[in-house]
């Protein structure tokens, strides 16, 4: 099979507001020992994307240049191959670290190293598979390192979101207790997910997780970025996840942590058992809607304007 000399990718020249994304030329990526390149079906966008686009992560690129390529997460097929576990023509799905030289996942094709990547379901279909690994694997890495005891009660804020439906799902298979936030027009789904509990959110959420857990719940993964207030909700000595930078101190020997899920870019074997749990019916995967490459910008103005359930997805 031949291939042309330069793909096509989503790129960022200059930060700023979504009108700024266009479609960039770049030189085919080949992959070297470890690696797989994979013809790239469908790219999911999440907010970490626009956080690049708009220049939040300015201090984290080093020596990177501009057109940046956003995208953690990806679908498609196997291309080439620099590891032996994996043979071409193969449905897989890739966690990718974007603020490399070769760029995110919003590309035609992408190289990965052979270690971020798991085969796709069969029976699922490739956008439904690219909203997994980033997502699937912050929820990995989140309980991991909360290490909570089946019959523990965890609560979950942002929990009709990506990132707090997979929650809520992966909790209830370690047989947690879930309590979990939604607006009323979320309530139904929030419950469809798994949880346990379902309390309104707001101003007083914290009040109302303790009111369904008078001890205190022995963590909190806070998707919604509520932080400090979501404090009294949790047990002395209890757990907060953060997906972003916690501001200010904790109190009542709680522990915060930092979820990175970078440190899960490598971890293509956690990312195969999420599959299973696809396969199983236990993970639902869903797709807000699909809209082809060219209007990534679009795509990030949903996104930006809230409301989203389920994954954007950019297909090539």
């Amino acid at each position: 099979m031949t291939h042309p000399s330069s793909t096509r990718a989503v790129g960022i020249p200059e930060f700023g507001g979504p009108e700024v994304l266009r479609i960039i030329e770049r030189p085919m990526p080949e992959p070297g020992a470890g690696e797989i390149r994979i013809k790239v079906a469908a790219a999911a966008v999440n907010p970490t994307d626009t956080v690049l686009r708009a220049g939040l992560h300015a201090n984290r690129l080093g020596s990177l240049r501009p057109p940046y390529v956003p995208g953690m997460e990806l679908a498609g097929t196997v291309d080439a191959v620099g590891d032996a576990g994996w043979q071409v023509g193969e449905r897989v799905m890739a966690i990718v670290a974007p603020l490399t030289e070769r760029g995110g996942a919003q590309a035609e094709f992408v190289v990965v190293p052979g270690a971020s990547v798991a085969r796709v379901p069969d029976g699922t279909g490739l956008a439904e598979a690219a909203t997994l690994p980033m997502n699937g694997l912050t929820v990995r890495r989140t309980l991991d390192v909360l290490a909570l005891e089946p019959g523990e009660t965890l609560a979950i804020t942002g929990a009709a979101g990506a990132v707090g439906g997979y929650a809520i799902q992966l909790a209830r298979t370690e047989g947690l207790r879930v309590i979990a936030d939604a607006k009323p027009a979320d309530d139904e789904l929030v419950r469809e997910l798994g949880a346990d509990v379902v309390v309104p959110r707001g101003p007083e959420v914290a009040t109302d997780i303790r009111r369904n857990a008078p001890d205190g719940v022995a963590a909190v993964l806070d998707a919604a970025l509520i932080g400090r207030p979501l404090l009294p909700a949790i047990r002395d000595g209890g757990q907060l996840a953060a997906v972003r930078p916690f501001d200010g101190e904790s109190e009542r020997r709680i522990t915060v942590t930092l979820i990175q899920v970078v440190d899960y870019v490598r971890a293509g074997d956690k990312l195969a058992r999420l599959a299973d749990l696809v396969a199983e019916g236990k993970l639902t995967l869903r797709v807000a809607d699909t809209l082809p490459a060219e209007q990534a910008a679009e795509a990030h103005r949903r996104l930006e304007a809230g409301g989203t359930r389920g994954r954007l997805v950019l297909t090539f």
